[in-house]
């Protein structure tokens, strides 16, 4: 039986109704239509669906849909203000840190959550920070350089 729940997504709130068992991706993807936020494995092991929930990184395709209730959901869609890219995205840009794009928009938002809690971290913290996600082109190289210079 599907229940009506209201979400607060970058700052904005939507109602839509929903079956219990439906993951938060799923729900951000298919009813609200925030589809940066991408499913690589659905397991949990990727990190691809990464959004930030109160402050923390979160697993969105591990993560009900019902337990997001209250709290304040950021995606990635949600950086960017005035049609101008947050610094990590821009920063990401700069440095070469894209390559294909899938995992990025997880990257980033648990990068943003890092750095959100600290602000000055260290190499070992960054990629400590982001050791959850996955990505099969860059090495990871020009990603932490892109965090680095984020935070400096």
């Amino acid at each position: 039986m599907k229940q009506l729940v209201e979400l607060k997504v970058n700052g904005e709130s939507y109602e839509t109704a929903i079956d219990p068992h439906r993951t938060l991706l799923e729900v951000l993807r298919e009813n609200i239509g925030m589809t940066g936020s991408k499913e690589g494995c659905d397991l949990g092991a990727c990190g691809a669906c990464t959004v930030v929930i109160d402050g923390k990184a979160v697993l969105a395709c591990l993560t009900l849909a019902l337990e997001a209730r209250g709290k304040e959901i950021t995606t990635i869609e949600g950086l960017a203000k005035d049609g101008k890219l947050h610094p990590l995205q821009q920063n990401f840009v700069d440095h070469g840190a894209i390559q294909c794009g899938f995992c990025t928009p997880g990257v980033i938002m648990s990068a943003k959550a890092l750095l959100d809690e600290n602000p000055k971290p260290t190499q070992v913290e960054i990629k400590r920070g982001i050791s959850g996600n996955l990505c099969r082109c860059t090495g990871y190289t020009k990603i932490v350089e892109a965090i680095e210079v984020t935070a400096k």
